[in-house]
């Protein structure tokens, strides 16, 4: 079967398969490095004060936007590539989809801390000034690497396939252990990782996964607010949070993460029965569906 046939018909299969391959090969270096496991004798330099991104940027980058892009150029050509790239310019929606999700996620996250907390501080000026500058990083990095493949182009072909739960928690699962072999670096803690904090992980992007796909539904398919939702996760965590607990165990990040997405993935799925936001369109193509 030649390869563009393979791809057209299986989409979802090849985009996970090409996304996991492309990711876990660019990132092989940094984790057999001294950031990692240390069997090659080299440490990757600081970049903006951290070696990440040389060390893993490149990974995700390669990984689920470079496969999305290629899957839609071959299965769906010039249309689908508009299609997806108009959910990833989509920006213009009402401003308090950007309010609730700047803000909410702070929240969340601060009042789920709470309980592991030995005391509460109010953020220097400095964590203040940095936090915005930082969550456009955020944006342009981890946000752009990754969500124009797992919301932009999964979530739209496991949505008409499986419904929204059921695609979300086809979706939530992978998009977890695609980061299974950073576990192994600096970025997971090595080596002071537990295999409990690999699980916690998991189900925490799982639980968040339901978020975000109520907030890409009901945003109207707007990419650049599901961005903003998971980077605003990643810069309070990285910026603020260790500046708002000061005396809290940062390993304790996975579980913290875990228990406020569960909350809302709760309320979510009751509130909405499930649907998630999701309205199958009317004149959706019977072909996307069976080959998605």
């Amino acid at each position: 079967m030649k390869l563009h046939i393979f791809i057209t018909r299986h989409r979802l299969p090849a985009f996970f398969t090409m996304a996991f391959a492309l990711s876990w090969l660019a990132w092989l270096p940094y984790v057999l490095s001294d950031n990692g496991l240390g069997v090659v004798h080299f440490r990757f330099p600081q970049l903006l004060g951290t070696p990440q991104l040389l060390g893993v940027l490149p990974g995700a980058y390669l990984g689920p936007i470079l496969s999305a892009f290629i899957v839609t150029a071959v299965a769906e050509g010039r249309p689908g590539l508009r299609r997806w790239t108009g959910r990833l310019l989509r920006w213009r929606v009402k401003w308090w989809w950007y309010a609730a999700t700047l803000l909410g996620v702070p929240v969340a996250l601060t009042l789920a801390s709470l309980p592991f907390a030995h005391g509460f501080a109010v953020p220097g000026a400095s964590v203040l000034v940095a936090y915005l500058p930082a969550l456009v990083l955020q944006m342009i990095t981890t946000g752009l690497a990754e969500e124009p493949g797992w919301r932009d182009f999964a979530l739209p072909h496991l949505q008409p396939r499986f419904g929204a739960l059921r695609g979300t928690l086809i979706l939530g699962p992978l998009w977890g252990f695609w980061h299974l072999p950073l576990f192994l670096t600096e970025w997971g803690g090595w080596p002071d990782v537990h295999w409990y904090s690999v699980v916690e992980f998991v189900v925490a992007a799982t639980a968040l996964s339901v978020v975000m796909t109520w907030v890409f539904n009901r945003s109207g398919e707007s990419l650049p607010v599901a961005m903003v939702l998971h980077t605003s996760v990643n810069n309070y965590m990285s910026v603020a949070w260790l500046e708002v607990f000061p005396g809290i165990d940062p390993h304790s990040s996975s579980r913290i993460l875990l228990i406020a997405s569960t909350v809302a993935a709760v309320v979510l799925i009751a509130v909405t029965r499930g649907r998630l936001g999701y309205r199958p369109r009317a004149a959706e193509p019977v072909e996307r569906v069976l080959t998605a």
